[in-house]
């Protein structure tokens, strides 16, 4: 069975963007020209995609899987358009960087800026996203550089390991700020609040934990450092941030200590192996490498081997 591929758009603009309007603001059609697409892609699939509750469209199961599917395809082409229209613009280059959250708020975007000046007719696709997704793209060449956490588990990926020391965040009231250096034993049953219980970091810290004897008790989990770290701020529990969340905030509201055992955030950039970097690409590589590795500690103190 043929799909045309404007239904599939329209419906990954609407699943991405969360409205119809926003859909059509985005690929530059009419409200009821999308709800027409969708209903199109409904019968020609014979799936329920979307309940219609009060004029707005809540996603189906079938629809999220479906978009799962479909996002690096539907990805592919708008890189392809966007391709074809630097080349018919006679644009200079694109540099096309996709990192994961913790480098996105602040970092990321610093280093682009600082790029561009100087390059006038330099395009830029950038994106955050979860590391396994960010993998998926760099071996499908929708993006050239990937910036995640370990592991990769995609193949044919070029690899640069860069680990980063963890500092604790306490509410700004909490009486174990007067400690300059953390540890199991000073936080024992004291509430944490994690990345998930399979997130590297909160498997190193349990593992810490347990190696001493203290109680891990976890109070929360969140999917971003910046959530745990704004839920630290609002006096719920202690939590290990990296260090590029912790330099894009304010700092208030919470006081930050060294925790020891070092626990350590694994990221790694990677880039497709069978295809040569851009010259752009390998220019901004040459910027963004050396700062990161300024950041990074000299060596693995802890953590799980690669």
């Amino acid at each position: 069975m043929s799909t045309p591929f404007r239904q599939f758009q329209a419906f990954h603009a609407t699943m991405q963007r969360g409205t119809v309007t926003a859909a059509a603001d985005h690929l530059g059609i009419s409200q009821p020209g999308i709800s027409n697409l969708l209903s199109q892609l409904e019968r020609r699939t014979k799936l329920k995609l979307f309940e219609r509750t009060r004029g707005r469209l809540i996603p189906t199961p079938e629809a999220t899987v479906l978009f799962d599917e479909i996002d690096t395809v539907v990805r592919g082409l708008d890189h392809v358009n966007q391709a074809v229209f630097d080349l018919q613009n006679q644009k200079a280059g694109q540099l096309q960087v996709a990192t994961n959250h913790a480098l996105a708020f602040g970092f990321m975007p610093a280093q682009i800026a600082e790029f561009s000046k100087g390059r006038p007719n330099l395009t830029i696709a950038f994106q955050s996203q979860y590391s396994g997704k960010i993998q998926e793209w760099v071996t499908a060449g929708l993006f050239e550089i990937g910036i995640c956490e370990m592991p990769v588990r995609q193949e044919g990926l070029t690899q640069k390991h860069f680990f980063f020391e963890t500092l604790c965040a306490l509410p700004a009231d909490s009486e174990l700020g007067r400690h300059e250096v953390l540890t199991p034993e000073r936080l024992d049953g004291y509430p944490f609040i994690v990345m998930g219980t399979d997130h590297m970091v909160s498997r190193r810290t349990r593992e810490a934990f347990h190696s001493r004897g203290a109680r891990f008790r976890i109070k929360s989990h969140t999917d971003l450092f910046r959530n745990a770290l704004n839920l630290v701020k609002q006096g719920l529990g202690a939590a290990l941030i990296d260090p590029f969340t912790l330099r894009s905030d304010d700092g208030a509201g919470y006081v930050v200590r060294r925790f020891e055992p070092a626990i350590l955030f694994d990221i790694v950039i990677v880039t497709a192996t069978d295809r040569p970097l851009s010259a752009i690409g390998r220019q901004f590589l040459d910027q963004v490498e050396p700062r990161m590795r300024d950041m990074a500690i000299k060596k693995k103190k802890s953590g799980d081997p690669l």
